[in-house]
């Protein structure tokens, strides 16, 4: 009978932290994309020893994309970053975002970090090849937002060690807090029960 009760005790809490979850307020309109930049994601793969990370962030409901990106112990040093789309892994293919890079992003070091908000709903965040190519500046953002939500989609920083980049890493999709607490409570929850059977 004790061992009924734990049961009911345990369904209980998975169904409340499943109700909370639901319940929170959900950030549906802001997506994030992060990579790993290495030469070894470069096409063809490049001998560099530099390293980086980048977290992309889009607000659907402000339309902008966020770009963050650091980078260390590059061989060359920094000449261009941007946002190449859409493609599946590891092709090349052309620039989506501004050319020849980044607004401001740091030029000539081997080491450093980016932090620059876009705003999708102009001209000048995008390469305008990839506006004519897409129909517009309307069918260039939904293309870049789908080839992110695809991961089809990849951050590329090139420096003077090799015109096509050096380090660079395929956007993938980060799963929201809210999915995480519910995939833990659903984890937690068929613990509890299989401990219960035993």
């Amino acid at each position: 009978m004790q061992g009924m009760s734990s049961m009911k005790s345990s369904v209980r809490f998975a169904l409340v932290a499943l109700a909370l979850c639901v319940a929170s307020p959900a950030s549906a309109h802001i997506v994030m994309y992060a990579a790993t930049l290495n030469g070894a994601n470069e096409n063809p793969a490049t001998p560099s020893l530099g390293t980086g990370t980048a977290l992309v962030t889009v607000n659907l409901d402000e339309l902008t994309m966020r770009v963050e990106a650091t980078f260390s112990g590059l061989t060359g040093t920094t000449t261009f970053a941007h946002i190449h789309c859409c493609i599946d892994s590891p092709g090349n293919v052309g620039v989506a975002t501004r050319t020849p890079t980044f607004l401001g992003f740091p030029a000539g070091v081997t080491s450093g970090g980016y932090d620059r908000t876009l705003d999708l709903a102009l001209a000048s965040s995008y390469n305008p090849n990839f506006v004519t190519a897409n129909g517009g500046l309307d069918g260039a953002m939904n293309t870049l937002l789908g080839g992110l939500e695809d991961g089809r989609a990849y951050l590329n920083i090139h420096t003077s060690f090799r015109t096509g980049g050096e380090i660079r890493g395929f956007l993938t999709l980060v799963p929201e807090p809210g999915t995480w607490a519910l995939m833990v409570a659903g984890l937690g929850g068929l613990l509890l029960l299989g401990r219960r059977r035993r």
